[in-house]
Formats: structure tokens, sequence, C-alpha cells
């Protein structure tokens, strides 16, 4: 891209040279023929004898064709052509030019007097107008010709400095993917550890407890049925986070590590929606909230079934879980031939504004005593946010203007990863 770019930065100096060294060639024989001009215009215009002029002064050009014409346009001399055979000249080119502007010049331009081309130049007096032509001999041709020899240096430069940048850049391309290939490695790394560090940190409480329930059943003491149940149902209950807490990890690790592994198929999202509308339906009451869909027609994607749906299921638990609601609203915003936008909302009471870019992140807490009590792993967003990504989409959280978190989403169709 960079060498197509220079090579166009080139050619159009090249081409800008070439029309400028043309541009100067024309002006200098213009001046050429311009002096004469105002020298013939001097002698006529002192009295004197332009035919005398003429025949005993130097002219600049061989086979020069010279041409007096009044003001009205009408020819009184012409050392050429013979003077019954001229019509007006007020309208020729160069001549209305010198009308104007006291002078003027015309390129390649064909007589009507005798069929040749010439090359005019004309220079007005106060009386007459002077105007003197060069035919385009091979002379002419050879002395109005580009200079090649220039833009074949410029090319022969600019090729063998594209050679060079060519490598260069190549050999820079490679250190830069080098270091960017080293940053991801350290980040991923970073990441790793953090993970490694958040994981140990929400295993100490779970494995601390069971720990202790354990050693209470296995000590001996005398312990009543209903209290021992209680240390059972705690072990479980711990357990079951433990679980989770797994499944969640290994699932964002597939994500991050393997993505080429995950399969990919067509994904009908109205359905992934039906499915999570029937687990509501057979909830607790205490625990449940109503869905509301907006989808006005069948969503299709390219991608892993078990991680679409793991988008909706933890938006619903977190929901469920966090927002005191009693309403989940799913919609759809936009269903283009390259992917669909979905919101997901609840009527609950928020997120508070400092909480909002940090709800994506890994064990990110707004409450952490009540989260932990409500069973969540500290992942369940962070998985939403990694499959939406897997998905070339995006994810942001905002609060509703009425009360409740907003969450906006985009799904590409096709495949990305």
């Amino acid at each position: 891209m960079l060498l197509t770019f220079s090579w166009a930065i080139v050619l159009c100096f090249i081409g800008y040279q070439y029309l400028r060294e043309k541009e100067y060639k024309l002006e200098f024989l213009n001046v050429q023929l311009q002096q004469y001009n105002h020298h013939l215009l001097e002698t006529i215009e002192d009295g004197l004898s332009y035919e005398d002029f003429i025949t005993t002064h130097d002219k600049p050009f061989d086979e020069l064709r010279i041409s007096i014409v009044t003001l009205s346009g009408t020819v009184v001399y012409d050392n050429t052509i013979s003077l019954d055979s001229l019509d007006n000249h007020r309208n020729r080119p160069e001549v209305i030019d010198a009308l104007a502007k006291g002078e003027g010049y015309n390129i390649s331009r064909h007589s009507s007097s005798d069929g040749r081309e010439y090359f005019y130049s004309a220079t007005r007096g106060e009386r007459v107008v002077v105007r003197t032509a060069i035919p385009y001999s091979n002379t002419l041709r050879d002395l109005l010709a580009t200079d090649w020899s220039f833009l074949i240096v410029m090319i022969s430069i600019s090729l063998a400095m594209s050679i060079v940048a060519y490598f260069t850049t190549r050999k820079l391309g490679k250190d830069i993917e080098r270091v960017n290939r080293y940053e991801s490695e350290q980040e991923r790394n970073r990441l790793k550890r953090q993970l490694t560090n958040n994981i140990n940190h929400e295993l100490k409480t779970p494995v601390a407890s069971i720990q202790v329930c354990l050693e209470t059943l296995l000590s001996g003491i005398a312990l009543s049925e209903e209290k021992r149940q209680k240390l059972i149902e705690r072990c479980y209950a711990h357990n079951d986070r433990l679980r989770r807490l797994l499944n969640d990890v290994s699932l964002i690790t597939r994500m991050e590590d393997g993505s080429a592994l995950i399969n990919r198929k067509k994904v009908v999202i109205n359905e992934i929606i039906d499915e999570i509308a029937e687990e509501l339906a057979v909830m607790p009451e205490d625990e449940r909230l109503k869905l509301h869909t907006d989808f006005g027609e069948e969503v299709v994607v390219d991608g892993n079934p078990s991680l679409i749906g793991s988008i909706f299921r933890n938006l619903t638990e977190n929901a469920i879980a966090y927002s005191e609601g009693k309403n989940i609203y799913i919609s759809l915003l936009e269903n283009s031939e390259k992917a669909c936008h979905i919101r997901f909302e609840d009527d609950g009471k928020g997120v508070e504004p400092k909480h909002l870019p940090h709800l994506f992140e890994r064990f990110y807490r707004v409450d952490k005593g009540r989260s932990r009590q409500k069973g969540g792993t500290g992942l369940g967003l962070a998985i939403v946010k990694h499959a939406v990504q897997f998905h070339g989409g995006t994810i942001t959280a905002t609060n509703r203007p009425n009360g409740g978190l907003r969450l906006d989403f985009t799904l590409s169709k096709h495949n990305i990863a």
C-alpha cells in the first residue's frame, strides 16, 4: 500500500515535470519570437522601412513567416503568402490575445492559407500587430521535444528507492509484527496471571467453608439431625459454586485460546430466546421475571449455539440476581445482511454510573457481599463480552432513563474468528 502511494506521487511528479518542461520550451520559443516582433514594431513606429529591416536583420529561425496585420484584422504584409489569398485575421487566436493583452501565441494551428502547421506569436503595436510563425518542421519538433533523459533518471531513482523501501518496510513490518506478537503474548500472560490470582481468591471462601463443614461433621461432636443437614447442604452449595466457577473459567479460556476449535453453525436467535422463556416459566415464582420480546422477524447468525445461549442466559441470570426488577425486555433494533443489533433490558434499580465501565471485567462486583450470597461466580458478564466479541460484535451497558440496566450488543451474521 505504501509503495503504491509512493509510486503514485512519483508518477504525478514526473507528469508535472513533463508538462512543465514542455510549457517552459514553448514560453522560451515565444520569447524569442516576441523579441523579434518588438524590434520590427519599433521600426514600423519610427517610420522606417519594415521591408529593409526584414531583409537585412537576422531572424531567430529559418523559414520564419512574418505578417503585419492592422488592428481591424487586414493583412498588409506577408513574406510568404500572397495578400490576395489572405482573409481577415482579426479572429485568429493569437491576434485576439495580442489585441486584448498586448501579445499572444498559438500552438500547432493549421494555416488556412497554405495548409501548413505553424507555431504563431503575435505582438500589438500602436497601429498594427506583428505576427511571426514557425512551420512545424523536424527542427521545431526536436526543439520542443521532452528531454527524456531527465525522466529516465527520475524513474531509475524512484525504482531504486522503491526496492530499498520495499525491503526496509518488509523488515520493519516483521519487526513490528514481532513486537506486537510479544506484547500480545505478554498481555495474555498478564491476563492469565490475573485470572489465576482471581480464581485462587474466589476458591478460598468456598473451599474454606467446605473444609469447616466437613471437619465439624467428622469431629464426632454430637449434632442434631437438622444441624447435620444444614452442614451438608452448605457443602453442596459451595461445591456447586466451585463447579460453576470452573465451568466459567474453562469457557473463557476456550474462547481466548481456542476460537478455531469452537464449532459454528447456523443459529436462530429466536429459538434461543424461546428457550430462555421456557426456563423462566418453570422457575419459582419469587425468582421469576416476566419476559417481553420484540422480534419482528427471524434472526439467523453463523455462530456457536452454546456461546450465543450463554449470552442470553448470563444476562437473564444477572437480571434475576441483581436487578430487583419484575420484567426483562429483549428487542431487535436492527437486522441487516451483515449483523444484528439486540437490546436487553430490565426494569430494576440499574447500576451506579461509576460501575458501568467495569461491569464486563472478570470478578468485578458492584456489591461483593451480596454477589457471593447470590452464588455468582463473578464471570457472567465477562463471558457475555467474550462471547459477543467471538461473534464479531460489541456490547455496551447504560442505565435506562426510567430505571433499570440496558445492554446493547451486536452479533455478526458471518464467520469472523
